[in-house]
């Protein structure tokens, strides 16, 4: 297809110019396509801007029958776009994250879990910014990653050209500590850097600032909130009107920041507005998963890391004013795996899945779907949902099979159990949702056939995401040239077996001596370290003052174990989520690098 501005400039307004008109164009479309090699194209593909709150749970919003929290400008977004009912995310929020990056289930990109070694996606997995990437998109991510803090699992090794992100799950979480939601220290393009403001409103600057710098290119610009995830901190201003109506702290602390969202969210809208790309800006509006305390969940049973809809169905606001109508919702089922296929079809971008299969479907034509024509037609299809705290999923553990009409819910409560005995303890329930929205009929009993039937799919999407990386985490590379420092979180990055840091999966590129700087934190005496890789092992002298230590690594991949021992070489016991025990590696030392 002709590009907008050469088909005005030859088809618009003829002349008997015609000739010189024509010659004229060429040399301009010559000389644009020159300049960049995707201008023939970027006036017809929308700019793209994706906002995912944390913790935010279907019922923390006015239009969900909410009457104490204040959020009009999401609402209002709502109401005049295109809301889609029945929209599914992950229990727990890296595995959405992964998804929601991949458009594959996370069990399949190295993904388990949220901590202890179990939100590690692997760096050749295919992300939503290399796609748009490839496609001559500008891509920038400002707020939580959560898939790894680590070389090549960070957000700039994952596509994003631009990155302003917390470290681990949350700001002040370990390894993000001391650290606070206001003036939180950052990290720019992997650089440390100490913002002025409320974390939110940074996330927004940032992002308005990354919009405007590249509001002549296609862009991709997403805005993933730390809040309103614990710790709940949040201005006063916000929090009191919600005391004063009688709400208890967490939840006024929560609405607070969920209002905070809301007036950053309008300021996004309005800035699109005034730098006219609000037109052609897909706009989309999610959550990562249910709410993490007790409040208003709109009806629905359960919060996050339940399997239950409280936990794992969020509110999906889509706009995009220049393509699709508003005012209207599809009530077909969705989830986090579907926007990647979604976006990159608006965008125009080839999506090559012969290395990373997509679990995925395309939405385009279901907001399209003005005259419903896509829901009469649109296939029955089964999601499939799980979490559990283990670096060893177990069949039907915590998981529910979502359809249409039905929902499977298998061994609900188990979340936190590494001992489940699976499948001799699995327990089922199974629900009616277009009758029973609420989950509060279970019909395990009455309907056997359909249970045996939703069991048997979940058996075989088991067995298929098993099958492609046997449930591996991603593995930290130490010594590329690109990432010449590392560090090693145990709580956020160790391999965690029976409550304990066993030590970390690494791949050594780079043979020679490595320089380890460690927290002991408040541990007494004289420490050493105890370093094993690859069958050998050393113990290292630290220097007292600042706890370094050099020792050679050879090329290698497995795991990478470094102990605090006394004096006596008896192991140093460390508390799970601290940070005494972390180690950062820089190296091989002497050996060119770039940071």
């Amino acid at each position: 297809m002709l590009p907008r501005l050469w088909h005005r400039i030859v088809f618009g307004d003829w002349t008997p110019n015609m000739f010189q008109r024509t010659v004229t164009a060429a040399l301009v479309f010559v000389c644009l396509s020159v300049c960049s090699r995707f201008a023939t194209a970027a006036g017809d593909r929308p700019n793209v801007v994706l906002v995912m709150t944390d913790d935010q749970g279907y019922g923390d919003l006015g239009i969900h029958g909410n009457d104490q929290i204040v959020t009009p400008n999401l609402d209002r977004f709502a109401r005049e776009g295109v809301q889609f009912s029945r929209f599914y995310v992950s229990p727990v929020c890296a595995p959405t994250r992964a998804s929601l990056m991949t458009g594959r289930n996370y069990y399949r990109t190295g993904v388990i879990h949220t901590s202890r070694g179990g939100a590690k996606m692997h760096g050749d997995e295919v992300t939503i910014a290399e796609v748009l990437g490839e496609a001559g998109y500008a891509t920038g991510i400002f707020g939580k990653w959560h898939l790894g803090d680590a070389f090549p699992l960070r957000p700039q090794d994952q596509g994003f050209a631009e990155s302003l992100v917390h470290r681990s799950g949350g700001i002040s979480q370990t390894p993000d500590q001391p650290n606070s939601y206001f003036n939180p220290l950052l990290w720019k393009n992997g650089e440390p850097v100490r913002s002025r403001g409320y974390c939110t409103d940074v996330f927004f600057d940032a992002a308005l600032s990354f919009i405007e710098q590249h509001g002549d290119e296609p862009f991709f610009a997403y805005i993933p909130t730390n809040a309103p995830h614990t710790p709940l901190e949040v201005a006063d201003r916000y929090a009191q009107p919600y005391l004063d109506k009688g709400l208890d702290e967490t939840t006024a602390r929560v609405y607070g920041m969920v209002q905070n969202i809301d007036e950053n969210f309008a300021r996004l809208l309005q800035r699109l507005e005034e730098l006219g790309l609000r037109e052609n800006t897909l706009v989309i509006f999610l959550t990562d998963n249910g709410p993490q305390q007790q409040r208003f969940t709109g009806g629905l049973r359960g919060r996050k890391s339940q399997p239950y809809e409280g936990g794992i169905r969020v509110p999906c606001f889509v706009q995009w004013p220049q393509r699709l109508k508003g005012g209207r919702t599809v009530d077909r089922i969705a989830a986090h795996i579907d926007l990647l296929p979604t976006i990159a079809s608006a965008c125009g971008a080839t999506l090559d899945t012969s290395g990373h299969r997509l679990d995925g479907v395309n939405l385009l034509s279901l907001l399209d779907d003005a005259n419903g024509d896509a829901v009469a037609s649109w296939p029955e299809r089964s999601l499939f949902f799980q979490c559990h705290r283990s670096l060893t999923p177990k069949a039907f553990q915590n998981c529910a099979v979502v359809t249409q009409r039905f929902k499977l819910v298998g061994s609900p409560g188990t979340f936190a159990r590494e001992d489940f005995d699976s499948p001799t303890e699995a327990k089922f329930e199974l629900y009616d949702l277009l009758a029973d929205r609420g989950e509060q009929n279970d019909l395990a009993s009455q309907q056997p056939a359909v249970l045996q039937r939703l069991k048997a799919q979940y058996e075989d999407w088991f067995a298929d995401v098993r099958a492609s990386r046997n449930f591996t985490p991603g593995v930290i590379e130490v010594g590329d040239p690109q990432a010449s420092t590392t560090h090693l979180c145990r709580y956020q990055d160790g391999s965690w077996v029976d409550g304990r840091s066993t030590g970390w999966p690494v791949r050594v590129v780079r043979p020679g001596r490595y320089l380890a700087v460690v927290r002991r934190g408040e541990t007494p005496g004289e420490l050493r370290l105890r370093v094993r890789w690859q069958n050998e092992e050393q113990i290292v002298l630290l220097d007292q003052r600042d706890a370094t230590g050099e020792f050679p690594l050879a090329v290698g991949t497995g795991l990478l174990e470094l102990a605090l021992v006394d004096e006596v070489g008896n192991e140093v016991e460390l508390l799970g989520n601290a940070t005494a025990g972390d180690v950062t590696l820089t190296g091989p030392i002497g050996a060119s690098s770039n940071q």
